[in-house]
């Protein structure tokens, strides 16, 4: 049989088997406050947003807070702020969100809260507001969860936060469900981050399955997108909470919706116009996108070419230091510098691939990446202290996996401190079900394609 390509065998399918069919729970809202989670629509420092879920029998919500006491005396004493109730039809039942914006709060202060109305309440969460200045922190990144998100993508958000209780926030980097409107499987998705969404802010950008078509056949963001999640709103008009940013110590983030812009060019050069004037009165040191389709993909056939051309120019510009993506169900971290060039400069962002659920597809071994992971669920801790970035990639069962730094000087250029030669190998191995496929011709071009990909690393150093 002639040897088929690798572009070929991804074309030929990609759906990876990610665990045996289960009937899934139902979530069905009470009185009672769920799907809370914090999230920010003004300074971090000063302010903090709660949204959370109930049936729409509730009348009058609100939240409750007060800086944070050993004492419970301080119940008594919270302030209570009313929130914003939004209405909403999901699967034939009208749902309540709810939204309370806590606003001039004291910087660097841990703070209690809890949400409800009449006598069904939360419990008492605790947070902490940003410093008004430059100063350390720490920060989740996670790729796609997607899929088996309550049984096998909980041990990913579980097993950070286990590890890193103090983290500061979480990003995600798009396709956290499988189906847009699906509400089971957003129930799972909040059922897997359980409380932890209610002590840690979370920041989305949608992925291509948070998108469907509506009655008219035009394309929007899922109807779960906006009343779930309290985003800032300083975007392109037509993407609002999808595409914003925030300022956290001394860093710029920037959360880009890839998929609204590959599906309208219209949308696409708005949002490079929004994000040329966010990058050129950027007053931060560090700066960060994120971004569901990669700048540039981890297989062959995936490329996401206009986008590429589209933004790369503007992160180079404008000196984006990071860029961290999704879509690929692969881990690939690099950069795009010439084979043989010195690593030790980069010329742009270091641009990152990463997934945090179970559905995985093969990897493409491509000339830009410099550490790679197949079948592996995987997630980021990302910390930023002064003149440096450092980035560790961890499975989710703890190992370490890649890490990296990077050190910017006085006039902003960056040295990249590669760490991850001294780990154990990668985890290259094809997923059980591409080994259960495949033909021996198939698996004899992959081996031939990892060696290939060893002998450039090679010649990188």
């Amino acid at each position: 049989m002639k040897s088929l390509s690798l572009c070929f065998m991804l074309a030929c399918g990609l759906i990876a088997f990610v665990g045996n069919a289960q009937t899934h729970k139902p979530y069905t809202p009470t009185r009672f406050p769920d799907r809370l989670i914090l999230g920010w629509q003004g300074n971090p420092a000063t302010s903090q947003s709660v949204n959370w879920r109930t049936d729409s029998s509730v009348v009058g919500a609100v939240g409750a807070i007060h800086e944070a006491d050993a004492s419970p005396d301080f119940v008594k004493k919270a302030t209570i702020v009313p929130a914003v109730t939004e209405k909403v039809l999901i699967e034939g039942k009208q749902i309540l969100y709810h939204s309370v914006h806590f606003k001039d709060l004291k910087p660097d202060t841990k703070y209690s809260y809890r949400v409800g109305a009449g006598d069904e309440w939360s419990e008492w969460f605790h947070f902490k507001t940003a410093k008004d200045q430059p100063a350390p922190f720490s920060f989740f990144y996670f790729g796609d969860a997607q899929n088996d998100l309550r049984s096998l993508w909980s041990r990913a958000i579980r097993g950070a936060y286990s590890a890193f209780p103090s983290v500061q926030f979480m990003l995600h980097a798009g396709d956290l469900i499988n189906n847009s409107n699906a509400d089971w499987q957003w129930g799972e998705w909040f059922e897997a981050g359980g409380w932890i969404t209610g002590m840690v802010p979370t920041l989305a950008t949608p992925g291509n399955h948070e998108y469907f078509k509506d009655a008219t056949g035009k394309a929007r963001v899922s109807m779960h997108w906006r009343p779930s999640f309290v985003l800032p709103e300083n975007g392109p008009d037509k993407l609002k909470e999808t595409a914003y940013y925030f300022d956290y110590q001394g860093v710029r983030f920037i959360s880009l919706d890839s998929q609204g812009a590959l599906l309208d060019s219209t949308v696409m050069d708005a949002q490079a116009e929004w994000l040329v004037g966010v990058l050129s009165n950027n007053p931060n040191k560090w700066t960060v996108a994120v971004h569901h389709h990669p700048i540039y993909s981890t297989a062959n056939g995936r490329n996401n070419d206009e986008w590429r051309v589209k933004m790369e120019p503007i992160y180079k510009k404008y000196n984006v230091d990071l860029v961290l993506q999704g879509h690929d169900h692969t881990y690939g971290r690099g950069l795009n510098m010439p084979l043989g060039q010195s690593r030790k400069y980069p010329d742009g962002p270091i641009y990152v691939v990463s997934v945090s659920g179970p559905k995985m597809y093969t990897i493409g071994l491509q000339d830009w990446m410099d550490r790679a992971a197949s079948n592996t669920q995987l997630y980021q801790i990302i910390s930023v202290d002064g003149n440096k970035l450092s980035y560790k990639s961890y499975t989710v069962t703890g190992e370490l996996y890649d890490v990296f730094d990077l050190t910017k000087n006085a006039k902003g250029r960056n040295t990249l401190t590669d760490k991850s030669p001294t780990l154990a190998p990668e985890r290259l191995a094809l997923p059980e079900t591409y080994l259960n496929r495949f033909t021996p011709e198939q698996i004899k071009e992959y081996e031939n394609r990892f060696k290939e990909y060893k002998a450039r690393k090679e010649g990188k150093k």
